[in-house]
């Protein structure tokens, strides 16, 4: 049996089986698992699971196995149990309804934590073809720096293929974004494509020209959250022979109209509003202030991530992007996870506890390619004061990359495979970021971070 399918089988057991299951979904490293019972779940030996690196207990269980091997896991698991990645299982509502109210009790959730988590929802599944054609956005981009003729068609073929995902991301988003509400997904395609419709520049409404793509991201989830609430209320009240076409028509039309009138222009203010005050706190007080911001960033970044809330920023980035053309909060957070490379080869120098480097051994690989939860949960959470110090060192490197003004013109990496999406040819000055952070995460774990009873103590 090969150690991915023992990890699944592994996983399964501890969840209370496949019959505890509503639905199971994965990310770059973890296998994220919907429960019908959250009771049934043996927490604790999940977590002293060979392979388990480590275990968020939110409303949707977060088991972190790494990358590759995730996606290995989650194909065992769907060959065990028959579930399909994304499937929904039918249960019975009085279950999900006690498992949701004892899901808040326990975890405390609040709105601003429920709203990230729904939008990282929405992104999740994006990000495979976020950071393909983000790389190749990133090789074009250097290429033509590099003096090669962007009219070559081999360059206009890699620029197509490179940018498609980001011309047509508000349709891909809000599909996602009636899936994830419980609607009709082609409905929320729609509402996506009207706020990018290029025919909305011929319009005049109310004396106002219509703008395509005004709103940006904010503005196609919100339509298509709309087009789901429509669709529900107009199922309750229409009959059933004629639903299939009264439905979709009314919430079309009203959506429709609602999108353009309303939406459009509140999420224009409301986007125009984060990515001008983003850039102006990262600008205000010259370099003191935007090197204090930069460091406030990055330094608060790591519990985002470990609570598995980053994603909700993903439309943040790509509003910067719409507007700016780069994101400079990218690089900037990028620091947090370097620093976790920095605070764990300082713990693999000084401790002599064998199971610890191996799991440092492993999690430095990806860590280096930005990606950073292998480390957390397997090195720096567990041990306590390390990852408070791995947040220092990422204060550091994200206050020198604010004061540089170092930006990403795409998202979906970080660590060294960033370095192809730096803007305005500044990768000396990224690299060289990354290496201060690496070094800063370094310096204050070694000497503030780590003692060798604390090891010890893991065993």
């Amino acid at each position: 049996m090969k150690k991915e399918e023992k990890l699944a089988r592994e996983i399964l057991e501890h969840v209370g089986g496949a019959e505890n299951i509503r639905s199971f979904t994965h990310c770059m490293t973890r296998v994220r698992i919907n429960l019908k019972e959250y009771e049934k779940a043996d927490i604790k030996q999940l977590k002293q699971t060979n392979g388990v690196m480590g275990v968020v207990e939110d409303d949707t269980l977060q088991i972190v196995v790494g990358p590759g091997t995730v996606n290995k896991v989650s194909n065992h698991i769907t060959s065990i149990t028959g579930i399909k990645m994304g499937e929904a299982l039918d249960v019975n509502e009085d279950n999900i309804a006690q498992m949701t109210k004892a899901g808040i009790k326990k975890k405390n959730n609040t709105p601003m934590k429920n709203l990230l988590r729904k939008i990282g929802s929405i992104f999740i599944p994006l990000i495979p073809g976020i950071v393909g054609s983000g790389i190749i956005n990133g090789t074009v981009g250097f290429l033509k720096n590099s003096g090669v003729d962007d009219t070559l068609t081999w360059m206009q073929l890699l620029t197509v293929l490179g940018g498609s995902i980001f011309a047509y991301l508000a349709i891909v988003v809000a599909w996602n974004t009636a899936k994830e509400f419980g609607g009709t997904p082609v409905l929320g395609a729609i509402a996506g494509i009207i706020t990018m419709n290029p025919a909305l520049a011929d319009i005049t409404l109310f004396g106002n020209n219509l703008t395509p793509g005004y709103g940006g991201l904010i503005g196609a989830m919100f339509a298509a959250w709309l087009m789901v609430f429509f669709e529900k209320q107009f199922r309750k009240i229409i009959p059933n022979a004629v639903d299939i076409i009264f439905t979709p028509l009314l919430t079309i039309l009203v959506v429709g109209l609602l999108t353009l009138v309303v939406v459009q222009p509140v999420a224009g203010v409301l986007s125009t509003g984060i990515t001008s005050g983003i850039n102006a706190v990262l600008s205000l007080g010259g370099a003191i202030g935007s090197a204090i911001a930069g460091a406030l960033l990055a330094g608060f970044f790591l519990p985002l991530v470990m609570l598995g809330l980053h994603h909700g920023l993903t439309p943040i980035h790509m509003e910067l992007i719409n507007t700016f053309n780069s994101t400079a909060l990218l690089p900037i957070l990028a620091m947090a996870g370097a620093s976790q490379v920095g605070a764990a080869i300082a713990i693999y120098v000084k401790t002599k506890n064998k199971r610890l480097r191996n799991v440092i051994k492993g999690g430095l690989p990806t860590g280096f390619l930005g990606i950073g939860e292998p480390l957390i949960y397997g090195v720096t959470l567990p041990l306590g004061r390390p990852f408070i110090t791995a947040c220092l060192g990422a204060a550091v490197g994200g206050a020198f990359q604010a004061v540089m003004k170092t930006a990403a013109t795409g998202i979906g990496v970080s660590g060294i495979p960033l370095i192809p999406l730096i803007a305005d040819n500044k990768y000396i000055l990224y690299f060289l970021g990354l290496l201060i952070t690496y070094t800063a995460g370094f310096i204050i774990t070694y000497f503030f971070g780590f003692k060798e009873e604390m090891a010890d103590n893991l065993d």
